[in-house]
């Protein structure tokens, strides 16, 4: 695997930025969920704010990579999947997220889920008029990323590598655009018994799915996800996987996050592969938010990747 330098040593140079409590070191700020699938590492080098969605488990609301793990929340789904559901974001938890980053900066970007999948954009936008009182001075910008997962964590990361370069709020969106109208997000679902939850396919299809072992490859386009393809193993999902990827990629150098839903094994072992196969810049391992995996279960595998210009 060949890694870049230059994205590394920006992460030094944004967690200096954003070291100092309270000083406006920076010139812009960026948020986004916790559906964006960035690891700890990516969030606290780069300073970024993470709106948690809420999980509600047994009558308890959890912040999302707050209070709960996403190894404790798959084994709640699998114990108890029917008292396991999600909660969106209110205007609050915006503003929350706002006035932490406005002590960072005095320009603000969010980056949300995919409005096509979520009120989150919205809610976000809302959450920005409700701040022209409270926060003067300080300017909020709203992106929907039109995607989910780690592929809206890559255009929050664009967005968050143009402010540790000291980049303006301008530069920062086209960087987070450009990034957008690339990156690719491909998932194989282990099963389908749990998607009726999505709302957009009847339960009884999705038990019927299962029955049968069918195991669904997701993609997403013009902010909705679609159905790419159906495979009946994990075997045969891992290898459509790298064959759409390589289609896409070719020999170009390639940003890549794999994502799991509590399979780490499996995500090292691809990773592994990936690193071999592919010129990778960029090549980190997340776990699949259970926000999502409520309605995909345990086992799910993707991957979230664009290539170089």
């Amino acid at each position: 695997m060949a890694v870049s330098i230059g994205i590394y040593g920006e992460q030094q140079i944004a967690k200096a930025r954003f070291s100092s409590e309270g000083e406006k070191l920076a010139k812009v700020a960026i948020v986004t969920d916790s559906m964006a699938c960035l690891t700890r590492e990516l969030v606290e080098s780069y300073g970024i704010g993470i709106v948690p969605i809420r999980l509600l488990i047994r009558g308890k609301v959890y912040r999302d990579l707050i209070d709960i793990t996403p190894s404790e929340a798959y084994q709640f789904l699998t114990e108890d999947p029917e008292s396991f559901t999600t909660s969106p974001s209110s205007p609050g938890h915006y503003l929350e997220a706002y006035h932490e980053a406005s002590l960072k900066a005095s320009k603000i970007l969010c980056i949300t889920i995919s409005s096509g999948l979520s009120t989150a954009y919205n809610v976000a936008r809302l959450a920005r008029e409700q701040t022209q009182a409270e926060l003067p001075g300080v300017t909020i910008e709203v992106m929907d990323s039109r995607n989910v997962t780690a592929a809206e964590g890559f255009i929050a990361l664009a967005a968050a590598r143009a402010a540790a370069r000291g980049k303006e709020l301008a530069e920062a969106v086209k960087m987070a655009e450009r990034v957008r109208d690339k990156v690719t997000l491909l998932a194989f679902l282990e099963t389908m018994k749990h998607v009726y939850r999505t709302g957009r396919i009847p339960k009884v299809i999705s038990q019927v799915g299962s029955m049968l072992n069918i195991k669904p490859i997701l993609t997403t386009s013009s902010g909705l996800v679609h159905l790419k393809g159906i495979i009946r193993n994990r075997e045969q999902g891992i290898t459509r996987l790298l064959r759409e990827m390589r289609e896409i990629i070719g020999q170009r150098q390639a940003h890549v996050a794999i994502m799991h839903a509590d399979v780490l094994e499996e995500a090292e072992r691809l990773k592994e592969r990936i690193a071999s196969e592919f010129n990778c810049v960029e090549l980190w391992i997340t776990e699949f938010s259970p926000v999502m995996g409520y309605a995909t279960g345990r086992g799910t595998l993707g991957l979230a990747f664009y290539g170089e210009d």
